[in-house]
């Protein structure tokens, strides 16, 4: 029978991985709800019109990337490549719209694109996201943007480039349009099929071409920060000052740019150079227009998102710590069926108390007990049989130290088995002090 393997482009993330997940998670969560934002979960599928209008019809994603599925007498639902859409979507259907602005919201969510596998880049990948509705002032931005980093700070992120450039506004982006038309007009004949439709559609999408001979002719193209009208020229600087004052170093990249229409002003990429060429870990920036164009409110909003995939990649390349992963407290060791009894009645014990605690279950003698204890890293192994349970006390060994000490399996066998372990694990911050205080 041929072996079932998972889909090209997907990852199996396994229990011995976990814990850098939930490093990330954990600090994710920690930290947007320090900056005022509250979780939100949507749908792993949307409508398929939610993301032709909000993704927008001409980009890449839409034409080439995008799971969609039907079921008999259903609509055409397309799992979702990106979060902002379904959150914009709950946001409006849910009457958020209504409440005291901003509205600030976070996500950990599973996304999905059908596009060329490789390192950092997966079909099915996970981002950590935030969006601000309400505000359209420069400052939101500078909060977003503090938050961002505020979180990449706290996993340890080093040597990671904050890239920031502004692309106007509708009215002042129609004059930049016309500038690219003229341009790469110029040189039409040497463009790819592709960026031959996108000039006259959507020409800043010339400018993320990665066809060689179009990358070469976009380096000389003109810069749409020489085209902001007074008002989004303001904006920018005022960006500028406020992530001055919070201490935040900033390159302007005049070459970042986003294709569609209700994206405006100020867009941001957070670099890494230790991933390779998808060195990207965060993008974001302002879609003034989008709420308009789902729902015909005009309410400003802004946001970004980091693939995990990526921040775990970039974590492992500079060697950032992950949270201990979890290891076994106590793992009790019996011989014969009474002590097995005894166990169980002990570990129920520990466990309501919060405690991870193993026992046999398959049934093994005392020593490939003593094996398996070590191999799954238990701290302490308590061994019980027949004259353990006679005398109503058994040996607890710390498996780091080798060193036993008596234990009474009474009443007071939780505080006990507890004071051992916490001694345990303040004994260099207890041998530190101890240090300390004879220098003195």
């Amino acid at each position: 029978m041929a072996m079932i393997q998972r889909p090209k482009g997907t990852a199996d993330m396994l229990p011995a991985q976990a814990y850098k997940w939930h490093t990330i998670e954990k600090l994710a969560s920690e930290t947007a709800e320090q900056y005022g934002f509250r979780e939100i979960r949507v749908p792993a599928f949307e409508e398929t019109g939610l993301f032709l209008r909000s993704v927008g019809e001409t980009t890449d994603v839409v034409q080439k990337e995008m799971y969609t599925v039907t079921a008999t007498g259903d609509s055409e639902f397309t799992l979702r490549p990106e979060g902002t859409a379904g959150v914009m979507r709950a946001v409006i259907e849910n009457g958020l719209l209504n409440e005291a602005f901003p509205q600030k919201v976070y996500y950990l969510i599973n996304c999905f694109r059908h596009e060329n596998v490789q390192k950092g880049r997966l079909r099915e990948f996970h981002q950590f996201g935030c969006e601000m509705v309400g505000s359209a002032d420069a400052k939101a931005d500078a909060d977003v943007i503090s938050m961002a980093k505020s979180f990449m700070d706290r996993i340890g992120l080093r040597d990671i480039e904050l890239n920031i450039n502004s692309i106007g506004c509708p009215t002042c982006r129609a004059k930049y349009q016309q500038a690219l038309r003229d341009y790469f007009g110029a040189r039409r004949d040497e463009l790819c099929d592709t960026c031959k439709e996108r000039l006259e559609k959507n020409p800043m999408r010339l400018l993320d071409c990665k066809s060689p001979i179009c990358k070469e002719i976009g380096k000389n193209a003109p810069l749409i920060i020489d085209y902001l009208c007074d008002e989004c020229s303001d904006h920018f600087e005022k960006l500028k000052k406020y992530l001055g004052l919070m201490g935040i170093d900033f390159v302007v990249n005049p070459k970042i740019v986003r294709g569609l229409d209700y994206y405006t002003r100020t867009v941001f990429e957070f670099i890494s150079k230790d991933i390779g060429a998808q060195g990207t870990v965060c993008g974001g920036g302002r879609y003034d227009g989008l709420i308009e164009e789902l729902s015909g409110k005009a309410v400003p909003a802004l946001g970004f998102a980091m693939g995990i995939e990526r921040l775990i990649l970039t974590m492992e390349a500079q060697n950032c710590d992950f949270m201990e992963e979890k290891t076994c407290d106590l793992y009790i060791a019996s011989m014969g069926d009474e002590a097995v009894d005894k166990s169980m009645e002990l570990a129920m014990k520990l466990r309501d108390e919060g405690f991870f605690v193993e026992y046999d279950l398959m049934g093994r003698g005392i020593k490939p007990q003593m094996k398996y204890a070590g191999k799954i890293g238990a701290k302490f192994v308590l061994v019980i049989g027949s004259s353990e349970l006679e005398t109503g006390c058994a040996k607890l060994k710390n498996m780091a130290s080798g060193e036993q000490a008596d234990i009474k399996l009474d009443d007071s066998f939780v505080d006990n088995f507890s004071n051992a372990l916490m001694a345990e694990m303040f004994k260099d911050i207890d041998g530190e002090m101890a240090a300390l205080l004879g220098k003195e």
